[in-house]
């Protein structure tokens, strides 16, 4: 079942439908940053360089899917919240131009929850018509990927649509019973860890485990206005895409109240506190230590990292899909072209 892939970043989405038994045959993405990760951690999927502005629909592939993740950052809650107003929000509508165009049996798109506020209604009501007028049935939820086999707490928007042809709507699967935490996946991390050298560059192949160093340098007011410390039993917090702000190491005891707004680290206790490295970072995400990250300077590793959708959240609607897709008699030898239908 061959996909394609559109803001691919490192890979998080795509590797968990690939574990769910699609095959990535081509990919889109536009930073510079992440074009050697992808390539080598996908090296059977063709990658496109360019914006996706400038790509034209003849010029992607027939595929059974299309799945991606528009760029986030102008409906992010941290960020100024412009929404569809500003370029990047506009992205989301050459995802849905290739969609027309290339009429794939389903499509995912993933997107940050910021995306829900109430200023953004009427900018997310359009796009869901927009999916639905470009002739699919829409199925939308916003996600915690702590309930699919992620060791954190973190909340996406998904739109998931079937082509209306199908005659079927996806339901999202239901959160799993048994949970992950820290002392699940980085607890056998915590003696071999590297802090970054000066300015942040990378010990590279001088970390004993792929991209296990730490981001050092000073901790803002706003870093220390809440306590970023979750414990061994306790899922992480969100894994963000700045290196400056990763999660304290759950070794260090939580972060000393003093007044709003104002925490410190706990008196004699402060070697404890250190940022999780990227490794860990990637851990929690629920990448494989196989998928390795490749950049210069750590922040560049955890930019990659917080923004990738985990794999094992990813992997769950993938089986889902692929499940109702052979209910309805659609196997690993449908043909795109020979099924396109009329919309």
């Amino acid at each position: 079942m061959n996909i394609i892939s559109l803001f691919s970043g490192a890979g998080g989405l795509d590797l968990g439908f690939e574990k769910a038994g699609f095959k990535t045959i081509w990919a889109n993405e536009y930073d510079k940053e992440i074009w050697e990760t992808y390539e080598k951690n996908f090296p059977h999927t063709q990658l496109d360089r360019r914006s996706i502005t400038q790509i034209e629909a003849e010029e992607v592939p027939d595929a059974i899917g299309m799945i991606g993740g528009p760029p986030c950052q102008s409906w992010s809650e941290a960020g100024a919240l412009r929404g569809i107003e500003d370029k990047r929000g506009q992205l989301f509508f050459d995802f849905i131009r290739l969609l027309r165009s290339k009429k794939p049996l389903f499509f995912l798109a993933e997107n940050v929850s910021g995306m829900l506020a109430s200023r953004h209604a009427p900018a997310l009501e359009n796009i869901k018509k927009l999916f639905e007028e470009s002739g699919y049935t829409l199925s939308f939820k916003l996600l915690n990927a702590h309930d699919y086999g992620v060791a954190q707490d973190r909340k996406r928007v998904f739109f998931v649509g079937y082509r209306n042809d199908l005659g079927i709507q996806f339901e999202f699967p239901k959160p799993l019973q048994t949970k992950r935490y820290l002392k699940d996946v980085i607890f056998d991390l915590q003696d071999s860890v590297l802090s970054a050298k000066e300015k942040n560059y990378t010990n590279a192949d001088a970390c004993a485990i792929p991209n296990h160093e730490y981001a050092i340098g000073s901790f803002s007011t706003i870093f220390m206005s809440r306590n970023r410390v979750r414990s061994w039993d306790e899922p992480s917090f969100t894994i963000q895409a700045g290196g400056r702000h990763a999660p304290i190491h759950p070794q260090a005891p939580k972060m000393q109240f003093v007044e709003q707004n104002k925490r410190i680290f706990v008196p004699t206790k402060e070697h404890l506190y250190r940022r999780l490295s990227v490794r860990e970072c990637a851990r929690i995400q629920s990448f494989p230590d196989e998928h390795i990250f490749y950049y210069k300077n750590v922040m560049s590793g955890y930019k990659m990292v917080g923004n990738a959708v985990p794999p094992n959240m990813a992997y769950f609607l993938a089986k889902k899909i692929k499940e109702d897709l052979q209910a309805i008699g659609i196997d690993n030898t449908f043909t795109v072209k020979n099924h396109r239908g009329t919309l």
